[in-house]
């Protein structure tokens, strides 16, 4: 499978986890988003910044996540109708970090917060098979200067 990130292109190199509250873990859980598609990707990055910060040099990175692996899932049905709000990360970032110290799995299926039936994957670079996920292409990416302008 394929996932992707957009990403700065000084972060493009690495799989970079910050260690930043999200909406799927708590302040220094070290976890890594990624989208199921380059689409979703792109829409997560404009949500999330300025129309200024989207002029930046970007890279969309394709990330391989071998077949093999287990992946758990989070359905709509699992969460509350609003879970997608601001006011419910506490209920997303508890299931997420019982996710990750639970190590069941290294990917996390997570629906999208901009559209419900599209796919975030987590990543969890603590898990002992997260050595098998790896860069499998790196690409300049150029914002739409229409978006956010």
């Amino acid at each position: 499978m394929e996932v992707f990130r957009i990403v700065k292109s000084e972060y493009a190199g690495t799989l970079y986890a910050s260690g930043r509250a999200n909406r799927w873990n708590y302040p220094e859980e070290r976890i890594i988003y990624t989208a199921g598609s380059r689409s979703l990707a792109c829409l997560e990055n404009v949500v999330h910044s300025s129309g200024e910060a989207l002029q930046q040099t970007f890279m969309v990175v394709v990330v391989y996540v071998p077949d093999e692996l287990a992946i758990e899932t989070i359905h709509l049905n699992d969460l509350p109708d609003d879970w997608y709000t601001l006011a419910r990360h506490p209920v997303c970032q508890q299931i997420g970090s019982e996710w990750i110290h639970s190590q069941k799995t290294t990917v996390l299926k997570v629906p999208s917060a901009i559209i419900h039936e599209e796919a975030n994957f987590v990543l969890n670079p603590q898990h002992p098979d997260y050595p098998q996920i790896q860069i499998a292409q790196r690409k300049a990416f150029a914002f739409d200067p229409r978006i956010k302008s």
